[in-house]
């Protein structure tokens, strides 16, 4: 049977799983491999820092990063089950991998981070920043003010600080920040966050990607189509 005909098919059964949650508890198993892709090398011998690659969108990216010749630093909240399966799938690419746990919310977690990397692996070309908190409510009123504190210290804070610890230590021409959002958390008042990025990004020689993953609104088209002009 064809590859893509063995792919899972809907309705898939309602879950609901309590933070943290586990990826590896999901039935079915989210797809990360993408086994009809064929790598190129188009980043042999860079060094990717990747936030929430321990799942989902997080650990795709790292696999496949790795599979066009990337090691990978994996920055997790947890170095739990998920993150050591992304480990081992970046490993069986042939390239290297290291889990680091912190909370990109805290700016000295951002900070050790990049370090650790640097350390194991003597450089950082490229930064994505997966890593986002996300706390569905029906109502405004159930929303708790620790919610949203946390929201904004994971999703904008926390974008801020990765790439404040990182851009320092890219070479001109070849560093890229990727800052990777589902939909849902992404809104207007990313912009002035982004802004600044792209200006600050565009001075170093260096270039800053906002991919929306999903079904964008009109708005995300459009500034995206601004942020790549």
């Amino acid at each position: 049977m064809d590859q893509l005909q063995q792919q899972p098919k809907p309705p898939f059964p309602e879950q609901h799983l309590e933070k943290p949650e586990l990826e590896s508890e999901l039935e079915p198993r989210p797809s990360y491999r993408a086994p009809l892709y064929r790598g190129a090398e188009k980043l042999k011998d860079q060094v990717a820092l990747i936030t929430g690659g321990d799942s989902g969108i997080g650990r795709a990216v790292a696999v496949l990063f790795a599979r066009e010749g990337a090691d990978v630093a994996v920055l997790c909240l947890e170095a739990d089950s998920d993150a050591e399966e992304t480990q081992r799938a970046v490993e069986q690419e042939g390239w290297r991998a290291s889990l680091i746990k912190g909370d990109v919310s805290r700016p000295k977690a951002c900070r050790d981070a990049v370090d650790r990397t640097l350390r194991e692996f003597g450089k950082l070309n490229l930064l994505v920043n997966t890593a986002a908190y996300q706390q569905h409510r029906s109502r405004l009123e159930e929303l708790s003010e620790e919610q949203w504190d946390l929201t904004f210290r994971t999703n904008i804070d926390g974008y801020f600080h990765m790439a404040k610890a990182a851009l320092p230590h890219m070479s001109r021409g070849d560093a890229n920040t990727v800052e990777l959002s589902s939909g849902a958390p992404f809104s207007p008042i990313h912009l002035p966050l982004v802004d600044r990025l792209l200006g600050d990004s565009r001075r170093r020689g260096s270039g800053l990607f906002w991919p929306v993953i999903a079904d964008p609104s009109d708005f995300q088209e459009k500034f995206l189509e601004q942020a790549q002009g």
